[in-house]
């Protein structure tokens, strides 16, 4: 079985043809989806297609290039609302700090305050987060050493060191690998790989963006997570169905899913 621990179901391109998305993801033994919001519309429709699909669960969450979506505790408040109304919300994400794209100083500044402030929001749930870090690694792991997240969470997407890595383990955090992995320019990617342990490994597809190989650079299908499977397995020398149990079991614990099971 495979959770995938973050897809934007929610996007338009997978939207036109969801249930045959789903369903052969299903065929390849995807049986959980976490689809990730990145400002409220879309934390809304996360919330809609979990209680759509049973197989479907909810992240929701501004990411830090939304900031100028973002309200403060009016849209704090917003995402109470979906919480206290969407059963299926499991995490708060995806949120974090993103420097690739924003330079100036005000702004990042305004992505600390949303990230800090989204923490004490997943802290008052008691909820995981779902983190996206683009060149703010550093500023990324002082925040979460200083407000630290009670139920820690998933760096999504990671991009930074073995080095690093192991520091966010020991913050008690998961490391996401995805169709990154595969590209055969993704020296680091792999060193991370194989230089942490099998508990501390989550799957992802980040659908409908960074399709694995062969795929690069086409929309990326959620059945997709089955060859970034294949390939961490075979990379790190591990019978596929041993490694997928062992990454299933992290991400259940990590977002606290098996809780979820007798209300589906």
């Amino acid at each position: 079985m495979i959770f995938d621990t973050h897809i934007h179901l929610n996007d338009g391109k997978i939207l036109e043809n969801l249930d045959k998305y789903i369903e052969e993801a299903k065929e390849v033994g995807v049986n959980k989806f976490l689809c990730v919001g990145y400002d409220l519309e879309s934390s809304i429709l996360a919330c809609e297609l979990s209680n759509k699909y049973k197989e479907v669960y909810a992240a929701i969450g501004f990411i830090p290039t939304e900031h100028k979506k973002w309200e403060g505790e009016n849209s704090i408040n917003e995402l109470i609302k979906l919480i206290k109304n969407c059963k299926k919300v499991v995490a708060i994400g995806e949120i974090g700090l993103d420097y690739y794209w924003e330079k100036e100083e005000e702004i990042k500044e305004k992505e600390k305050e949303m990230f800090i402030r989204q923490i004490s929001l997943a802290n008052d749930f008691n909820l995981p987060i779902s983190i996206h870090c683009r060149d703010a690694i550093q500023d990324t792991y002082d925040i979460l050493k200083a407000y630290p997240v009670k139920n820690k969470g998933v760096m999504h997407c990671y991009s930074g060191s073995l080095e690093m890595a192991k520091e966010f383990i020991k913050l008690g955090y998961k490391i996401a690998f995805g169709g990154v992995l595969t590209f055969k320019n993704s020296i680091i990617s792999k060193e991370v790989l194989k230089g942490i342990n099998l508990e501390d490994i989550v799957l992802e597809t980040d659908a409908p963006y960074l399709a694995p190989m062969p795929n690069r650079g086409k929309l990326n299908e959620p059945k997709f997570i089955k060859l970034i499977s294949y390939f961490a397995s075979n990379l790190l020398g591990i019978e596929n169905s041993k490694f997928e149990e062992i990454v299933y079991q992290n991400s259940l614990k990590t977002f606290h899913v098996e809780t979820y099971e007798d209300d589906n």
